[in-house]
């Protein structure tokens, strides 16, 4: 255990960042399985010790994944992008659906179902961290730029938002901003927007008109949103702010929720508004918000002191999508914007979107592991010749 101890490091903020929210999520979910087990006939425990299950074999992963160079993901992202894109397709056209959306692949033997968008959305950051940090000389060339870092983006989401809408609009904002902080050009940020408004136009009218895709649940969904009659506010919606109204500023203690029995999935996409049920807005609310925002500030001063561009914008990619989507889960849950289905990074209940989610944390703890190694102070314009150095 001591060894072991001793070849654990990175950041270790982050560490008890990821160890907090693992705590969290095993509570939140013990607690809101509790009428799950009883209609699976199951021991109250199972969905516990599943849910251990999961998050121990994710602390693997992370383990692992922090102990490789990080300049290997580098090579990596080629393969993980290339693959990617013919699951995706895989998934639209045969993919195992759940509430109208095509969005998982069952692996044949053992049964178990994984989203391909969370492998997309991996793969996709870690290949624009690869392409940013190689073109940072040439970025004023639009062609080379749209072909090298603009397509991927639209082929990646315009292929999610086909059973996945708010997914693919996630992974979009967040390569927005991935793109300024790698200092693409605005007037060219501006064209992309403008594209990818123009494509989206295409993908509803042709799902409206084939009745292919997912239009007709987008437009229900924001009618929902920004209608002033009570009696259009989605169910969960309702209940989400009961349970938010029920906890109140200290909650109602662990294991005292009563809306767990009427929401629906609180184990996963509304299980932010139980933990306020049960630990209060205090605690529970603003406790979470501070988690992300913690794990956010320190990437950010781990893309700072980055020696290099790959690994920069790796840590920073990657640290912001998880981030952006833990905000986006608690939006919903708060009756800030529509309904999208995305889960609470960590702690939601889960499978293979918690190992992914520990992929991508391991990544940027391999970056932060190898900062600390690093020797000397290297100035942004040396990242280039370092990372070419490094991969060689």
């Amino acid at each position: 255990m001591q060894q072991l101890i001793h070849k654990t490091k990175g950041d270790r903020i982050i560490w008890g960042v990821v160890i907090v929210l693992s705590l969290v999520s095993l509570m939140a979910v013990y607690s809101a399985t509790g009428s799950l087990a009883y209609r699976m006939h199951k021991a109250n425990e199972f969905y516990l010790v599943k849910q251990l299950g999961t998050l121990l074999a994710g602390l693997a992963i992370i383990y692992l994944a922090h102990r490789i160079k990080y300049t290997v993901y580098s090579q990596l992202a080629v393969l993980f992008f290339a693959l990617s894109i013919p699951l995706l397709l895989y998934t639209l056209f045969f993919g195992t659906s759940l509430n109208e959306g095509s969005r998982w692949i069952t692996l044949p033997g053992v049964g178990i179902t994984f989203q391909t968008s969370d492998l997309a959305k991996l793969a996709l950051f870690m290949f624009l961290a690869r392409q940013l940090s190689r073109m940072q000389n040439d970025l004023d060339n639009l062609k080379r730029v749209a072909l090298n870092i603009f397509l991927p983006v639209i082929v990646i989401c315009g292929l999610i938002a086909m059973a996945n809408l708010s997914t693919a609009l996630m992974i979009a904002m967040s390569c927005g901003v991935l793109f300024f902080i790698g200092r693409i050009r605005t007037k060219h940020l501006f064209l992309l927007g403008a594209t990818a408004i123009l494509l989206f136009g295409i993908l509803f009218t042709v799902s409206k008109v084939t009745g292919f895709g997912r239009a007709g649940t987008w437009e229900k969904r924001i009618e929902n949103f920004s209608s002033d009659d009570k009696d259009d506010v989605p169910y969960q919606v309702l209940q989400a702010k009961i349970a938010i109204a029920n906890g109140g500023v200290s909650g109602k203690g662990p294991g005292n929720s009563s809306q767990r029995n009427f929401l629906p999935h609180p184990y996963s996409d509304f299980i932010y508004s139980i933990i306020i049920e049960e630990y209060g807005l205090f605690f529970g609310g603003f406790g979470l918000i501070f988690l992300y925002l913690l794990f956010l500030w320190r990437s950010i001063i781990l893309f700072r002191k980055c020696p290099f561009a790959f690994g920069a914008f790796l840590a920073v990619g990657l640290s912001f999508t998880l981030v952006f989507q833990a905000f986006l889960n608690m939006a919903v849950n708060v009756n800030l914007v529509p309904v999208t289905g995305l889960t609470l990074p960590l702690v939601s209940m889960g499978g293979s979107s918690i190992w992914f989610t520990c992929l991508a944390i391991g990544i940027i703890l391999s970056v932060s592991r190898f900062v600390e190694d690093a020797e000397g102070d290297v100035t942004i314009g040396q990242e280039e010749t370092l990372m070419e150095e490094s991969e060689e």
